[in-house]
């Protein structure tokens, strides 16, 4: 209780001296501080727990270990997540777009720390899938519950979620301008100037405190070697067009596998199912254990034989053929192995499956140029650019991938490649698939709308709300006089005729009676069933409301009755519906 009044106390003085401008300010490098040093500890602790487990690792001792490690680590993450949270783990990034868009950016508690303790898990034992939506997830939780605690509007709270996720990404990756876009690009759908400047607070303090703790040691990063060649852009442009591709099939495979495993109803025994397929492919395929950055560091070194160096069947390898058709299985599994640890039950991110797959891709692609053109293509340039360009295919997220890969390279050489394959990827992966992997259920479910506005506003509309129940019901075998009783006393010129069970038979209007009401002969003798008739559409509470003003639009009608698993509700009202719309406008822009 004490705790409760201090904060009483801070926030009527807030209101007498601080602005709101200047105190979601204040709030932003908050957040950002906060997010930072939870980007840092993720990290930390996932690198903590690999060491352990495949520091003694080598080729010699059969490395069985990788089929048991992602087993257990879903299996725990399961049972943290069903017994002790409490809560569904997926694509987090997917929930919080969800929260923002239908809960009104009211995010649980508990995501500021459940994705780090079960991605922590799940990568640490080898799941193949990344930190970054978990630390982003924790980032946006800590934005919206901060936006509770001060009493902050859907806008404000929105917008400090954005704030979080900025912050997260700045810190694990060392990249405050690409933590500011990301969270534009795919967190929030409608950015302003005043927007834009809590987001850079909340980035740099996060860089910040990743600086400040780890310095150099960030999560990825890469000096520059070769500088970009003009004559290369044609080489670029067919790489453009193969990560989009690449990232059309990594996003149909995720769909494939996540719907296939889902089938096995059992929790634990999907994560069995899972762990032990997950399992087999990485002792098969060291390099796609884990986030797989060392992966990509030893290709950008150039040293792309020592990716071999922990498998059983590959280690001696040394036919370039050979190795091209290793690094081929690795593209085409990934996708795979990622959808196989989150789809089973694991915690963690498409983020870093992207880069992965984005930089092998590249380093393919230029390999196998060089020893077909007998050309000097540089192969580390090649594998930073198709990262960006892979990353772009799948997140929907182009400006995030070209600035983020430009701020992890320290400098601007590669912009033009950057940009270049970034837009061309961008375009052919949206020519095949629609929407991003992050919101393609959520729109086609209805429960995201992305760019426009009127369908935003009425996407906030809570049609439980809004329904009338305040018509009175007649019973089907009721006389006419007993209808005439009610239009004395009734406001409403529609009355349900509903049976013993609560359906609805039809309705009657006061014009279906207005030529008869005062025959006292008819009143005594005619049945109300005589004069109902069907509406012309009805209505689920369960319904979007683009679907419910679509049925009115198509029906012509203004009122539609709302009916529940066959049982009368009430009443929508297309008057209602639009008193409700301005409401929701208005607020919006005085927010």
């Amino acid at each position: 209780m004490k705790i409760d009044s201090l904060l009483t106390k801070f926030l009527i003085w807030r209101i007498k001296h601080v602005s709101n401008k200047n105190f979601v300010l204040f709030l932003g490098g908050i957040i950002g501080v906060i997010a930072g040093f939870a980007a840092v500890l993720l990290k930390e602790t996932v690198h903590f727990i690999q060491h352990q487990l495949i520091s003694e690792f080598s080729v010699e001792s059969g490395n069985y270990y990788y089929i048991g490690f992602p087993l257990v680590g879903i299996l725990i993450t399961v049972a943290i997540a069903k017994w002790l949270l409490r809560e569904r783990l997926g694509h987090g990034i997917t929930q919080i777009l969800y929260d923002i868009s239908k809960n009104s950016g009211i995010i649980k508690r508990s995501k500021m720390y459940s994705r780090m303790i079960t991605s922590a898990i799940t990568v640490g034992f080898g799941g193949s899938v990344g930190l970054e939506a978990p630390i982003v997830v924790t980032g946006s939780a800590i934005g919206s519950n901060v936006g509770r605690l001060m009493h902050m509007n859907y806008k404000k709270r929105t917008l400090l979620i954005g704030c979080g996720a900025a912050g997260a990404i700045s810190a694990i990756f060392n990249s405050p301008i690409a933590g500011v876009i990301f969270s534009m690009e795919v967190i929030l759908a409608d950015v302003t100037i005043a927007m834009f400047i809590p987001l850079l607070i909340a980035s740099v303090t996060g860089a910040l405190v990743s600086l400040t703790l780890l310095g150099d040691d960030v999560l990825f990063s890469f000096r520059l070697v070769d500088s970009f060649k003009a004559s290369d852009t044609p080489y670029y442009i067919l790489l453009g067009i193969i990560c989009g591709l690449v990232s059309v099939y990594f996003t149909r495979m995720t769909y494939k596998i996540e719907g296939w495993i889902v089938k096995v109803k059992n929790v634990f025994g999907r994560a069995i199912v899972g762990g032990i397929l997950l399992g087999l492919i990485i002792f098969l395929f060291p390099p796609i254990y884990g986030e797989g950055y060392n992966t990509i560091k030893l290709l950008l070194a150039g040293r792309e034989l020592e990716i071999l160096n922990t498998s059983l069947f590959f280690d001696e390898i040394d036919n370039v053929i050979l190795v091209f058709g290793f690094i081929f299985c690795v593209i085409l599994i990934k996708p795979i192995a990622s959808a196989l640890t989150i789809g089973s039950g694991g915690s963690g991110g498409i983020f870093a499956p992207s880069l992965f797959l984005g930089g092998v891709t590249g380093f393919f692609f230029a390999a196998v140029l060089n020893v077909i053109t007998w050309g000097d293509v540089s192969t580390s340039n090649f594998t930073l650019v198709g990262m960006c360009g892979v990353m772009s295919g799948v997140l929907y997220a182009p400006l995030t991938a070209i600035f983020l890969i430009a701020e992890i390279t320290s400098g601007y050489e590669l912009f033009v490649p950057l940009m270049l394959v970034s837009a061309i990827s961008f375009s052919t992966s949206s020519f095949f698939e629609k929407h991003s992997l992050y919101t393609k259920h959520l729109i086609e479910k209805g429960d995201l709308i992305q760019y426009d506005k009127d369908k935003q506003v009425l996407s906030q509309i809570d049609l439980t709300k809004i329904i009338e129940t305040d018509l009175l019901q007649i019973p089907p075998k009721a006389t006419l006089k007993e209808l005439v009783d009610l239009v004395r006393v009734s406001k409403r010129n529609i009355f349900p005729v509903v049976n013993e069970k609560q359906e609805l038979l039809g309705v009657v209007t006061l014009d279906d009676i207005r030529n008869v009401m005062f025959d006292r002969e008819k009143q005594e003798k005619t049945m109300v069933k005589a004069y109902m008739h069907s509406p012309p559409a009805s209505v689920s509470p369960h319904e979007n409301m683009q679907s419910v003003m679509s049925k009115f639009e198509i029906s012509g009608a203004w009122n539609l009755p709302v009916i529940d698993h066959g049982k009368y509700v009430g009443f929508l009202s297309k008057s209602r519906i639009f008193n409700t719309y301005r409401k929701k406008l208005i607020r919006s822009h005085q927010e």
